[in-house]
C-alpha cells in the first residue's frame, strides 16, 4: 500500500528544502540544496529562478516514479518581497530581483511627490518606506528604469504564487504575501491601493485568494492538490493558532527577530510604524501585528567585535551560562554600553556611543552578559510594540534564539507578567504550507509532542522554588 504524503518545498534565501510530510505530519523524507546566485542587469545579486524551477519539477516528477508514495497534495512556503513578472504567453520577463537591491534616492522622491506624505502613505500600506524590500515599488523601478521590459508585463505574481502558477497556471495572490509590508495594500479599502491604479499597473494586478485555497490537477498521469502558496513566517505562525489556546505573541528568531501578534487588530499609528512597527496579513486575511529587530545579525557581529577585542574565538558565546549575580554597568536604564547604533535604538529612546569600550569588562564572558542585558532591553521594546493594546498571556520564542541561555533568561526576568516559553522545532513554515493544503488540519497535542516546548521561569521565581 503506497504511503500518502504532502510534498513542501520551503525555499529561503539560501537554502531550498523539499519535503515529504505523512498524513500526521510526519517528515520521512527531505532534500536540501543550494544554488549559485546570478547577477541582474546592474550587476547585483539574485536568485537563480531557472535552476530553482528545474529543481523543484525534478523533484515531483523523481516521486511520481517511485512506487511506494501518492501525493496528496503540493504547497509552498517562501520568503516574501519577491516579484515574477509574466508576459503575455505566461513567461517570465525580466530580472527576478533581490528585495536587498539598492532603490534610488531619486525614484524613491518622485514616488513621494507623486503619491503624498509618506507617513500617510506607510499609515495607509501599515509598513514603512523599505525600498525593493515593498516589492510594489520594484514595479515602479522597473517603469521608471526599465520601460522596454515593463511593457512587456501582463501579470505580476509573487513569489510563492508564481511556484504554484507553474503547476496549476492559475494567476493569483495570497493574502500573506500581500500583506508582507508590499506597499500594494491599502489596509483602510482592503483592496489594491489606488496609487498602483494611477500608475498603470491595475492590469498587472490577480485576485487575492485566502492561503488555503487549492487547485486539483492533473499532472503525469497523477491527481493531486496544489495549494496556492503561503509566505514563509505567516505559514510558520499558522501551527502556533491552530494548536495554543491562550492568546500570545509569537518572536520568532534568526537573523531577524520578529514579533508577531495575531490578536492586535487596532490601527498602526505612524510613530509605531516609525519605530520598524507594521502589519502582516495571516492565512485567513485578518490582520497580524509584527515588529523587526535586526537581532541576529547585530548579535553575531558584536560576537565577532568582542572576540577580537579578547583574544578569543567569537562562537565561545553560545556556550556561555547565565549567571545570576550579573550586574548591568550602565548607570542610566537608557544609555547603552555597547555601539549598537545599527539597530536603530534611537527610535526607542535609547542612545548609544559609536564604538564599544571593551575596557569597561574584565572578561568576554562579563561583556557577553552585558550585550545580551541590552539585547534584550531592545527585545522588549520591539516585543510592547507588538503586544500594544490587547490581552496578551503568553509569549512564545521560536527559531534560534530559543536555545540561547542567557536571552531566554534575561527575558523571563524582563517580563514577569507573561509566560515565557522557547520551541525547538526546524519545520514550522514547512508544517503550515502542509497545514494549508490540508484544510488547515493539526492533529490534537502536535505541538506538545513536536516542539518541544519549554517553560522559562524568572530568576527570583527559580530561586524561590
Amino acid at each position: 500500500m503506497k504511503t500518502r504524503v504532502t510534498a513542501i518545498f520551503d525555499i529561503g534565501k539560501t537554502n531550498k528544502k523539499f519535503f515529504l510530510f505523512d498524513e500526521n505530519y510526519r517528515e520521512i523524507h527531505n532534500n536540501y540544496i543550494r544554488f549559485d546566485e546570478l547577477t541582474d542587469q546592474e550587476g547585483f545579486q539574485m536568485e537563480s529562478l531557472s535552476d530553482l524551477v528545474k529543481w523543484i519539477k525534478k523533484c515531483i516528477n523523481d516521486l511520481l516514479l517511485e512506487d511506494q508514495y501518492e501525493i496528496l497534495g503540493v504547497n509552498f512556503s517562501t520568503y516574501g518581497a519577491s516579484l515574477v513578472h509574466l508576459d503575455q504567453d505566461g513567461n517570465q520577463v525580466g530580472d527576478f530581483y533581490s528585495y536587498l537591491k539598492p532603490f534610488d534616492t531619486y525614484l524613491r522622491a518622485a514616488f513621494l511627490k507623486d503619491y503624498g506624505s509618506e507617513k500617510e502613505l506607510c499609515k495607509t500600506t501599515a509598513s514603512p518606506f523599505l525600498g525593493m524590500l515593498n516589492s510594489a515599488l520594484q514595479l515602479y523601478y522597473i517603469k521608471n528604469k526599465k520601460p522596454e521590459i515593463f511593457n512587456k508585463i501582463q501579470k505580476s505574481l509573487h513569489f510563492p504564487q508564481y511556484l504554484s502558477y507553474i503547476f496549476t497556471q492559475k494567476m493569483t495572490a495570497d493574502y500573506t504575501s500581500m500583506g508582507c509590508h508590499t506597499m500594494f495594500w491599502d489596509y483602510d479599502s482592503h483592496q489594491y491601493h489606488q496609487w498602483l491604479k494611477e500608475e498603470g499597473m491595475s492590469d498587472f494586478l490577480v485576485p487575492v485568494l485566502p492561503s488555503d485555497s487549492v487547485s486539483m490537477i492533473n499532472y503525469r498521469g497523477a491527481q493531486f492538490k496544489v495549494g496556492t502558496g503561503v509566505h514563509d513566517s505567516s505559514a510558520a505562525l499558522l501551527p502556533y493558532i491552530k494548536g495554543i489556546a491562550d492568546s500570545f505573541v509569537l518572536i520568532s528568531t534568526g537573523t531577524w527577530s520578529i514579533c508577531m501578534n495575531y490578536f492586535n487588530q487596532a490601527e498602526l499609528t505612524i510613530d509605531e510604524i516609525e519605530k520598524d512597527c507594521l502589519n502582516f496579513m495571516s492565512t485567513d486575511g485578518k490582520n497580524v501585528r509584527a515588529a523587526r529587530l535586526f537581532l541576529g545579525n547585530e548579535l553575531r557581529q558584536q560576537a565577532m567585535k568582542m572576540g577580537e577585542a579578547f583574544g578569543v574565538e567569537y562562537h565561545i558565546y553560545k556556550s556561555i551560562a547565565y549567571h545570576s549575580n550579573f550586574k548591568s554597568k550602565r548607570t542610566n536604564a537608557k544609555q547603552l554600553l555597547f555601539a549598537l547604533g545599527g539597530l536603530g535604538v534611537e527610535r526607542f529612546g535609547y542612545s548609544c556611543p559609536e564604538s564599544t569600550d571593551y575596557s569597561l569588562f574584565e572578561s568576554f564572558e562579563e561583556a557577553y552578559h552585558e550585550l545580551l542585558d541590552e539585547l534584550t532591553d531592545l527585545q522588549v521594546e520591539s516585543l510592547q510594540l507588538a503586544i500594544g493594546q490587547s490581552s496578551i498571556s503568553q509569549i512564545y520564542i521560536d527559531g534560534g534564539f530559543g536555545a540561547n541561555e542567557l536571552f531566554t533568561q534575561m527575558l523571563a526576568n524582563k517580563l514577569q507578567a507573561f509566560e515565557l516559553y522557547s520551541t525547538s522545532f526546524s519545520l514550522g513554515s514547512a508544517l503550515g504550507a502542509a497545514m494549508l493544503v490540508n484544510d488547515n488540519y493539526l492533529p490534537d497535542n502536535f505541538m506538545k509532542e513536536n516542539y518541544s516546548i519549554k517553560r522559562h521561569l524568572p530568576t527570583a521565581t527559580l530561586v524561590n522554588q
